[in-house]
């Protein structure tokens, strides 16, 4: 039972680590598009 317990917490702190270095690492920046709109200015 004690090798199981081990295991899971050993499993749990490298996912932890794994997790904060694609964090840190992995490309995470949105896409960027421009947008135009025309804009009707003194439409009376």
């Amino acid at each position: 039972m004690g090798r199981i317990i081990k295991a899971l917490l050993l499993l749990v702190i490298f996912g932890f680590i794994g997790l904060t270095v694609y964090a840190y690492l992995g490309d995470l920046k949105p896409n960027q598009t421009e947008v135009t709109k025309p804009v009707v200015l003194n439409a009376d």
